[in-house]
């Protein structure tokens, strides 16, 4: 059978084989979207199909039911009570309010001063904290991780747990007793020849007293992330380092700290994305009437003005404000960690 030759833009010969006429590479475009995915899927496995995980593993896919609701009821759902922010909520009348009123009470608390003062008091004890709270754990993991001694390791990882599991009543209790005008740090300070302070009644103590509560809490506590992440370094990174000439400073450098970049990348980022949210119960525990200048933030503003005084819409639109910020900076720094990184959350 000779060989059927064909010159660009000539029809194929009568009698030409259905695999020679050439097909045009734009046809499949011009299909429907559904014929275009069963074309792509004709003669390729179909186990990788969600139905087939979820047929076979549905055991393991149950147990996400109980955070699923949750989540849907107590995160979702509440969601909805936003819409007071823009309708006059009256307690006993409709849940969503009775009367539309727009921008109104944003308005309100855009144009009150206080508000304004515990905002910048937010953001404030925000910065302190995430400046100090964030990168001490990471030393701590790594002072943890040159340790030598097993047993000695444990006991110092346990006592620097212990903090955590204090309730937050009882650490703002031993933080007021212990600054208390007859408390142990004054005693220290009359005994070497000072004068007592009242740190509680102080404006200017209150952010010093509460970063270095929250360090003593929860910094210990922080170091467990860390010390799982470096777990999983090769340890043949360690031998090829000390072939190298690399000292323990070298070796922590070059190879400790970007072994766990990615899990101080992720909590960086959801670090800042709870910003705003400045731990409400120990603020409220320990502010006064008298440091209510710098002790007031967003939270305990809301608080009082949403529940002390009823004010419902006002503080909701407040809260929503607060939420938005929230959203923008963990979306913003989740953007600018994939681009420096590569390591984000999504």
């Amino acid at each position: 059978m000779t060989a059927i030759s064909q010159t660009p833009g000539q029809q194929p010969t009568r009698g030409t084989p259905p695999a020679a006429v050439l097909t045009n590479p734009d046809e499949d475009t011009k299909k429907p979207k559904r014929a275009r995915k069963k074309h792509l899927y004709q003669g390729t496995n179909r186990t990788d199909t969600w139905k087939h995980h979820l047929k076979k593993d549905w055991r393991l896919y149950s147990l996400l039911i109980l955070p699923v609701v949750f989540l849907l009821i107590f995160r979702y759902l509440p969601m909805a009570g936003n819409v007071i922010a823009f309708r006059r909520y009256r307690p006993g009348s409709n849940i969503f309010g009775d009367e539309w009123v727009g921008m109104h009470y944003i308005e309100m608390f855009i144009n009150d001063p206080t508000f304004w003062r515990v905002f910048w008091n937010t953001v404030i004890l925000g910065t302190l904290t995430l400046a100090i709270c964030f990168p001490l754990p990471i030393i701590l993991a790594l002072m943890f991780n040159e340790l030598r001694s097993n047993k000695f390791k444990r006991i110092a990882q346990s006592i620097s747990y212990l903090p955590h599991f204090m309730s937050i009543v009882i650490v703002a209790g031993l933080v007021i007793q212990l600054t208390s005008i007859n408390g142990t740090v004054n005693q220290i300070i009359t005994g070497l020849g000072g004068d007592a302070i009242p740190f509680m009644g102080l404006p200017e103590w209150f952010r010093t007293i509460y970063v270095t509560s929250e360090v003593w809490q929860t910094v210990g506590w922080g170091t467990i992330l860390y010390l799982a992440a470096l777990t999983t370094i090769d340890p043949q990174l360690y031998e090829a380092a000390r072939i190298d000439g690399a000292n323990r400073w070298k070796q922590m450098w070059h190879v400790t700290i970007p072994g766990i970049m990615p899990t101080m990348v992720v909590l960086l980022v959801l670090n800042i994305g709870t910003f705003m949210a400045v731990g409400f119960e120990k603020v409220l525990l320990l502010q006064n009437n008298l440091n209510r200048e710098t002790a007031d933030v967003i939270a305990t503003y809301v608080y009082r003005m949403g529940i002390s005084q009823g004010q419902f819409s006002y503080g909701t639109a407040i809260g929503l404000f607060e939420a938005l910020i929230g959203l923008i900076l963990i979306l913003s720094a989740n953007y600018a960690a994939r681009r420096m990184t590569g390591t984000s959350l999504w």
